[in-house]
Protein backbone atom coordinates (compact mmCIF):
# COMPACT_ATOMS: atom_id res chain seq x y z
CA UNK A 1 0.00 0.00 0.00
CA UNK A 2 1.08 3.50 -0.79
CA UNK A 3 2.34 5.56 2.13
CA UNK A 4 1.15 9.09 1.17
CA UNK A 5 2.66 12.53 2.49
CA UNK A 6 0.61 15.24 2.26
CA UNK A 7 2.37 18.55 2.22
CA UNK A 8 0.30 21.32 3.09
CA UNK A 9 -2.74 21.04 5.67
CA UNK A 10 -4.39 24.40 4.44
CA UNK A 11 -8.24 24.05 4.22
CA UNK A 12 -7.64 22.00 1.22
CA UNK A 13 -5.04 19.75 2.85
CA UNK A 14 -6.54 19.44 5.88
CA UNK A 15 -9.62 17.99 3.74
CA UNK A 16 -7.45 15.78 1.29
CA UNK A 17 -5.34 14.42 4.57
CA UNK A 18 -8.67 13.80 6.53
CA UNK A 19 -10.35 11.78 3.82
CA UNK A 20 -7.53 9.78 2.84
CA UNK A 21 -6.56 8.83 6.12
CA UNK A 22 -10.55 7.90 6.65
CA UNK A 23 -11.13 5.90 3.48
CA UNK A 24 -7.88 3.46 5.21
CA UNK A 25 -4.76 5.00 3.67
CA UNK A 26 -1.57 5.32 5.82
CA UNK A 27 -1.31 9.31 5.98
CA UNK A 28 0.95 11.41 7.10
CA UNK A 29 1.37 15.44 6.68
CA UNK A 30 3.69 18.41 7.00
CA UNK A 31 3.25 22.09 5.93
CA UNK A 32 6.02 24.89 6.31
CA UNK A 33 3.48 26.67 8.94
CA UNK A 34 3.60 23.84 11.87
CA UNK A 35 0.15 23.50 11.49
CA UNK A 36 -1.30 19.90 12.38
CA UNK A 37 -4.91 17.95 11.26
CA UNK A 38 -6.00 16.03 13.91
CA UNK A 39 -5.75 12.60 13.49
CA UNK A 40 -3.19 12.89 10.72
CA UNK A 41 0.64 12.06 11.93
CA UNK A 42 2.85 15.25 11.80
CA UNK A 43 6.24 14.61 9.96
CA UNK A 44 8.93 16.98 12.06
CA UNK A 45 10.41 18.17 8.64
CA UNK A 46 9.58 18.06 4.86
CA UNK A 47 13.17 15.06 4.59
CA UNK A 48 11.43 13.27 7.63
CA UNK A 49 8.16 13.13 5.42
CA UNK A 50 9.55 12.14 1.43
CA UNK A 51 11.65 9.68 3.75
CA UNK A 52 8.58 7.51 4.62
CA UNK A 53 6.46 8.43 1.88
CA UNK A 54 6.28 6.63 -1.38
CA UNK A 55 3.72 9.29 -2.89
CA UNK A 56 3.63 12.99 -1.95
CA UNK A 57 0.62 15.04 -2.39
CA UNK A 58 0.88 18.71 -2.97
CA UNK A 59 -1.75 21.14 -1.28
CA UNK A 60 -0.62 25.03 -1.83
CA UNK A 61 -1.38 28.05 -1.89
CA UNK A 62 -0.04 29.82 -5.00
CA UNK A 63 2.53 29.57 -7.51
CA UNK A 64 5.32 31.09 -4.75
CA UNK A 65 4.65 28.01 -2.75
CA UNK A 66 4.76 25.12 -5.29
CA UNK A 67 7.50 26.30 -6.48
CA UNK A 68 9.76 26.51 -2.84
CA UNK A 69 8.43 23.38 -1.93
CA UNK A 70 9.66 21.57 -5.16
CA UNK A 71 12.67 23.51 -4.60
CA UNK A 72 12.94 21.81 -1.35
CA UNK A 73 12.26 18.37 -2.45
CA UNK A 74 14.76 18.51 -5.16
CA UNK A 75 17.36 18.37 -2.10
CA UNK A 76 16.57 15.33 -0.49
CA UNK A 77 16.16 11.97 -1.75
CA UNK A 78 13.52 11.42 -4.43
CA UNK A 79 14.19 7.81 -6.08
CA UNK A 80 11.13 6.07 -6.76
CA UNK A 81 8.45 9.07 -5.50
CA UNK A 82 5.41 9.88 -7.20
CA UNK A 83 4.89 13.61 -6.67
CA UNK A 84 1.04 14.80 -7.26
CA UNK A 85 0.37 18.81 -7.48
CA UNK A 86 -2.93 19.36 -6.26
CA UNK A 87 -2.57 23.26 -5.84
CA UNK A 88 -4.25 25.84 -7.84
CA UNK A 89 -1.39 27.14 -9.47
CA UNK A 90 0.41 28.17 -12.73
CA UNK A 91 1.58 24.34 -14.60
CA UNK A 92 5.29 26.33 -15.94
CA UNK A 93 6.11 26.03 -12.32
CA UNK A 94 5.74 22.06 -12.08
CA UNK A 95 6.82 21.56 -15.73
CA UNK A 96 9.91 24.09 -15.62
CA UNK A 97 11.48 21.51 -12.73
CA UNK A 98 9.89 18.17 -14.53
CA UNK A 99 13.65 17.07 -16.30
CA UNK A 100 14.94 17.82 -12.45
CA UNK A 101 12.81 16.05 -10.79
CA UNK A 102 12.89 13.06 -13.35
CA UNK A 103 16.64 13.18 -12.82
CA UNK A 104 16.44 12.62 -9.46
CA UNK A 105 14.14 9.04 -9.68
CA UNK A 106 10.58 11.09 -9.32
CA UNK A 107 7.84 11.12 -11.46
CA UNK A 108 5.13 13.95 -11.54
CA UNK A 109 1.60 14.77 -12.22
CA UNK A 110 -0.70 18.16 -12.12
CA UNK A 111 -4.20 16.82 -10.44
CA UNK A 112 -5.83 19.97 -9.61
CA UNK A 113 -9.20 19.94 -7.62
CA UNK A 114 -12.45 21.24 -8.47
CA UNK A 115 -14.83 21.61 -5.86
CA UNK A 116 -14.04 22.98 -2.40
CA UNK A 117 -13.24 21.08 1.17
CA UNK A 118 -16.45 20.25 2.01
CA UNK A 119 -16.90 18.39 -1.59
CA UNK A 120 -12.93 16.54 -0.90
CA UNK A 121 -14.60 15.45 2.60
CA UNK A 122 -17.52 13.73 0.83
CA UNK A 123 -15.83 12.21 -2.19
CA UNK A 124 -17.49 14.04 -4.69
CA UNK A 125 -14.62 16.58 -6.16
CA UNK A 126 -13.28 16.64 -9.46
CA UNK A 127 -10.52 15.82 -10.46
CA UNK A 128 -7.85 17.07 -13.92
CA UNK A 129 -5.01 14.64 -14.51
CA UNK A 130 -1.88 15.90 -16.30
CA UNK A 131 1.10 13.61 -17.20
CA UNK A 132 2.01 10.59 -19.05
CA UNK A 133 -0.62 7.95 -19.20
CA UNK A 134 1.41 5.58 -16.68
CA UNK A 135 1.76 8.35 -14.06
CA UNK A 136 -2.31 9.31 -14.49
CA UNK A 137 -2.70 5.68 -13.79
CA UNK A 138 -0.83 5.64 -10.67
CA UNK A 139 -2.17 9.28 -9.33
CA UNK A 140 -5.25 8.14 -10.03
CA UNK A 141 -5.01 4.67 -7.92
CA UNK A 142 -3.92 7.18 -4.80
CA UNK A 143 -6.75 9.64 -5.61
CA UNK A 144 -9.64 7.63 -6.09
CA UNK A 145 -10.47 7.59 -2.34
CA UNK A 146 -11.29 11.58 -2.98
CA UNK A 147 -13.58 10.81 -6.07
CA UNK A 148 -15.18 9.06 -8.62
CA UNK A 149 -14.59 11.71 -10.83
CA UNK A 150 -10.75 11.51 -12.01
CA UNK A 151 -9.89 12.27 -15.86
CA UNK A 152 -6.89 12.04 -17.59
CA UNK A 153 -6.70 15.12 -19.46
CA UNK A 154 -3.58 15.07 -21.32
CA UNK A 155 0.13 16.04 -20.81
CA UNK A 156 1.55 17.34 -17.90
CA UNK A 157 -0.06 20.62 -17.20
CA UNK A 158 -3.44 19.93 -18.66
CA UNK A 159 -4.88 18.94 -15.66
CA UNK A 160 -4.65 22.58 -14.52
CA UNK A 161 -6.07 24.08 -18.18
CA UNK A 162 -9.07 21.87 -18.01
CA UNK A 163 -9.51 23.35 -14.24
CA UNK A 164 -9.25 26.85 -15.67
CA UNK A 165 -11.93 25.57 -18.26
CA UNK A 166 -14.21 24.22 -15.63
CA UNK A 167 -14.19 26.67 -13.03
CA UNK A 168 -13.87 29.39 -15.56
CA UNK A 169 -17.41 28.22 -16.53
CA UNK A 170 -18.22 28.53 -12.88
CA UNK A 171 -16.96 31.55 -12.69
CA UNK A 172 -18.56 32.93 -15.63
CA UNK A 173 -21.95 31.60 -14.37
CA UNK A 174 -21.03 33.96 -11.39
CA UNK A 175 -20.44 36.80 -13.51
CA UNK A 176 -23.52 36.93 -14.77
CA UNK A 177 -25.66 37.00 -11.38
CA UNK A 178 -23.42 39.58 -11.04
CA UNK A 179 -25.74 41.45 -13.92
CA UNK A 180 -28.76 40.36 -13.46
CA UNK A 181 -28.89 40.63 -9.13
CA UNK A 182 -29.30 44.39 -9.39
CA UNK A 183 -31.97 44.28 -11.98
CA UNK A 184 -33.78 42.25 -9.43
CA UNK A 185 -33.33 44.85 -6.71
CA UNK A 186 -34.44 47.90 -8.46
CA UNK A 187 -37.17 46.15 -9.96
CA UNK A 188 -38.20 44.94 -6.17
CA UNK A 189 -38.30 41.12 -6.55
CA UNK A 190 -37.13 39.03 -3.64
CA UNK A 191 -34.08 37.58 -3.58
CA UNK A 192 -35.03 34.69 -2.28
CA UNK A 193 -37.84 34.49 -4.90
CA UNK A 194 -35.34 35.20 -7.86
CA UNK A 195 -32.56 32.68 -6.40
CA UNK A 196 -35.70 29.78 -5.72
CA UNK A 197 -37.07 30.19 -9.49
CA UNK A 198 -33.13 30.05 -10.94
CA UNK A 199 -32.22 27.54 -9.34
CA UNK A 200 -35.36 25.34 -9.89
CA UNK A 201 -35.56 25.93 -13.37
CA UNK A 202 -33.09 25.73 -16.62
CA UNK A 203 -31.27 28.91 -15.24
CA UNK A 204 -29.81 26.86 -12.44
CA UNK A 205 -27.33 25.09 -11.45
CA UNK A 206 -26.11 22.63 -8.56
CA UNK A 207 -23.44 25.63 -7.33
CA UNK A 208 -26.27 28.17 -6.94
CA UNK A 209 -28.94 25.38 -5.05
CA UNK A 210 -26.64 24.20 -3.13
CA UNK A 211 -25.61 27.71 -1.65
CA UNK A 212 -28.83 29.42 -0.86
CA UNK A 213 -29.03 29.24 2.89
CA UNK A 214 -25.46 30.99 2.45
CA UNK A 215 -26.34 33.43 -0.39
CA UNK A 216 -29.52 34.23 2.25
CA UNK A 217 -26.98 34.54 5.25
CA UNK A 218 -29.03 31.65 6.95
CA UNK A 219 -25.83 30.15 7.20
CA UNK A 220 -22.33 31.83 8.03
CA UNK A 221 -19.87 28.65 7.52
CA UNK A 222 -17.26 29.19 4.72
CA UNK A 223 -16.98 26.72 2.09
CA UNK A 224 -14.56 28.36 -0.05
CA UNK A 225 -14.05 32.20 0.32
CA UNK A 226 -14.61 34.86 -2.23
CA UNK A 227 -10.70 35.67 -1.84
CA UNK A 228 -9.69 31.81 -2.93
CA UNK A 229 -12.47 32.90 -5.81
CA UNK A 230 -10.71 35.95 -6.78
CA UNK A 231 -7.01 34.70 -6.07
CA UNK A 232 -7.92 32.10 -8.95
CA UNK A 233 -9.38 34.46 -10.74
CA UNK A 234 -6.16 35.98 -11.74
CA UNK A 235 -4.55 32.57 -12.33
CA UNK A 236 -7.28 31.71 -15.04
CA UNK A 237 -6.59 34.90 -16.66
CA UNK A 238 -3.44 34.84 -16.51
CA UNK A 239 -3.44 31.10 -18.20
CA UNK A 240 -5.81 32.51 -20.61
CA UNK A 241 -3.52 35.34 -21.63
CA UNK A 242 -0.48 33.45 -22.11
CA UNK A 243 -2.72 31.45 -24.96
CA UNK A 244 -3.16 34.77 -26.55
CA UNK A 245 -6.55 34.94 -25.72
CA UNK A 246 -9.05 36.64 -23.85
CA UNK A 247 -12.02 36.35 -21.38
CA UNK A 248 -14.60 38.71 -20.37
CA UNK A 249 -16.59 36.74 -18.39
CA UNK A 250 -13.16 36.01 -16.56
CA UNK A 251 -12.75 39.87 -16.21
CA UNK A 252 -16.54 40.96 -15.27
CA UNK A 253 -16.09 38.61 -12.09
CA UNK A 254 -12.52 40.63 -11.43
CA UNK A 255 -14.26 43.73 -11.50
CA UNK A 256 -16.25 42.63 -8.25
CA UNK A 257 -13.68 42.31 -6.09
CA UNK A 258 -12.96 45.85 -4.67
CA UNK A 259 -16.67 46.04 -3.33
CA UNK A 260 -16.22 42.46 -1.96
CA UNK A 261 -13.19 44.06 -0.27
CA UNK A 262 -14.85 47.21 0.73
CA UNK A 263 -17.82 45.29 2.05
CA UNK A 264 -15.55 42.66 3.72
CA UNK A 265 -17.29 39.89 1.84
CA UNK A 266 -14.00 38.72 0.43
CA UNK A 267 -13.70 36.57 3.46
CA UNK A 268 -17.35 35.46 3.22
CA UNK A 269 -17.93 32.34 1.08
CA UNK A 270 -18.54 32.87 -2.07
CA UNK A 271 -22.28 32.77 -2.01
CA UNK A 272 -22.34 36.21 -0.63
CA UNK A 273 -20.83 37.69 -3.60
CA UNK A 274 -24.78 37.32 -5.15
CA UNK A 275 -26.11 38.57 -2.07
CA UNK A 276 -23.53 41.42 -2.73
CA UNK A 277 -24.56 42.17 -6.33
CA UNK A 278 -27.89 42.00 -5.40
CA UNK A 279 -27.66 44.85 -2.62
CA UNK A 280 -25.72 47.17 -5.13
CA UNK A 281 -29.09 47.40 -6.90
CA UNK A 282 -30.81 49.25 -4.31
CA UNK A 283 -28.10 52.22 -5.16
CA UNK A 284 -29.19 55.29 -6.35
CA UNK A 285 -33.00 53.97 -6.23
CA UNK A 286 -34.50 58.12 -6.49
CA UNK A 287 -32.26 58.11 -10.54
CA UNK A 288 -34.51 57.32 -13.29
Amino acid sequence: MDKIGVIGLGRMGAAIAERLAGQGGTVCGWTRSGRAVEGVPFAATLADLVAQSTVLVLSLYDDAAVGAVLDALLDVPLEGRLIIDTSTANPQVLQARAAALAAKGARAVDAPISGGPELVRAGNCGIFIGGTEADAESARAVLTPLSARIFHTGPLGAGLVMKVINNGMLQAYWAGLADMMPLARRAGLPLETVLNILAGGPAGMPALRDRLPKVLGEDEAVGFPARGVFKDNALFRAIVQAHGLTAPTLERLAAEQEAATETGVIDQDLARLIWLAYDRGAENLSQP
